[in-house]
Parts: structure tokens; sequence; C-alpha cells
């Protein structure tokens, strides 16, 4: 029986005569928050965008619900990469209001949506006067108009203060109990600790570590085992 919502197998990208991701290979258990944990530069963006269409693979394979992966899936995908793509001079149901049509959804969506993210009360606000932690929940309630199966955020909580970080974590993690199988990255440890509950290690283009979040474990002393083994052996091969 397949287990996994996601996997990729040596999934590697290449920018001109740079691998910038190499051989990843990613197994997401289904109802599960998956962390890509990695220090800024480690190919975590790279590879979340090979998943949602944005770039193109030099070579591996990924794999959506056991099958392999088409545009099509991007159906039951949700995501967002870097900021949310907003009209600033749009309130937050306008903004979902183009996207719903773009989708040919029902505006009963929108409403279903802002509440799940708790900005039904914005009224007639422009996104452009948000604070960063709406403008961060807008961009998920847009990920959310189709109904996704799969959810995928990159560094959700950047530029986010303690209550904005607490307010998305909560929402996140409410996520699997939906049916929503969500893969975040970040380079915080503490956040990923809270939040996730299987992690992977990327450093460098490569995936040094995968596996459950155990909570006896000194998360940021694996982080830098990890990230420092990943290094040493890239320079032996160099």
């Amino acid at each position: 029986m397949n287990h996994y919502m996601l996997a990729t197998r040596q999934l590697t990208r290449k920018f001109g005569r740079e691998t910038v991701v190499r051989d990843v290979s990613l197994n997401v258990k289904y109802g599960s928050v998956y962390g890509l944990l990695g220090p800024n530069g480690a190919g975590k963006s790279t590879t979340l965008k090979m998943l949602t269409g944005l770039l193109t693979p030099t070579s591996g394979e990924i794999l959506f619900d056991g099958h392999p992966w088409s545009r099509r899936d991007l159906a039951q995908i949700g995501a967002l990469i870097e900021s949310p793509p907003l009209y600033t001079n749009l309130t937050a149901y306008e903004n979902l209001k183009v996207q719903s049509i773009l989708l040919g959804l029902e505006d009963t969506r929108i409403h279903e949506v802002l509440d799940i993210v708790d900005l039904k009360n914005t009224g007639r606000k422009k996104a452009g006067q948000f604070s960063m932690g709406m403008k961060q929940r807008l961009g998920i309630a847009m990920a959310l108009l189709n109904h996704p199966r799969l959810l995928i955020l990159d560094e959700p909580t950047n530029g986010l203060d303690p209550i904005g970080i607490q307010d998305l974590r909560e929402l996140i993690r409410s996520f699997p109990q939906a049916g929503i199988t969500v893969i975040l990255s970040s380079h915080i440890l503490s956040e990923v600790e809270l939040i996730a509950d299987h992690i992977g290690i990327i450093s460098d283009g490569q995936l040094g570590y995968q596996g459950e979040i155990d909570p006896g474990q000194d998360l940021e002393q694996l982080f830098m085992q990890v990230v420092q083994s990943v290094r040493m052996n890239r320079e032996a091969v160099l």
C-alpha cells in the first residue's frame, strides 16, 4: 500500500553547470505536516517550485498520490511560494473572487476560506493595508480555494511577529484534521519543531536526513550535524 501523498525520487535541478538540488528523495505521508529544513540557499524553495510546476526537474521523478506527477495534479495542490500574489488595491474578498473566477468556483468557497484563515471581518480594507500576518493568511486562503489535498508553504512565518507566528502555527496544525497534507519549508528550527510531524534536512542541495520528529531529540544539534556532514562530504568530493 502506498503511504505517501507525495514522494520524489532522485530529484535534481541544475541551472547551467550549477546543481542546486541533487538527488533529493522525499517521502511525505498522508495527513502529516512535513517540515523541510535547511539554511538559506540550501535548495528548499527550488525543491518546492519543482513540486508545484514552477520549475521543471533536470532529472528524477515526482510521485503524487502514488502516480507520476503531471500538471493535472495541480488541481489538488495549493501553494504559497515566496510572497502572496496579492492585488494590493483589492479587498481580501475581491482578491479571492479573482482567483475563484479563474478556477470556476462558487462564491460560497470564498466565504469558507476567509473563515478558515480568520479574515472574514476585514470588510472594505485593501490588501495593501494588511499586516504581514494578514497578507500571509490571505495567501494561504488563495491556496485553499481549490480544496487541495496537498498544501505547500514556502517559509510561511517569514517577517511575522510572535502573535502572527502563533496564529499561523495553529492554522497549519489544523489542516491535517481537514484531510490536507502539508509541506512547509523553513530555516527556523523552533517553529518546525512545534508544527511538523516529520522533517527533512537539506543542505547544499542534498537531503541529509529524513524522519519523524522525536520529542526527546535535540533538533538544533541534529540540524548542525547534518548540515556539517553534507558540507564535509561535498568538500571531499570537490
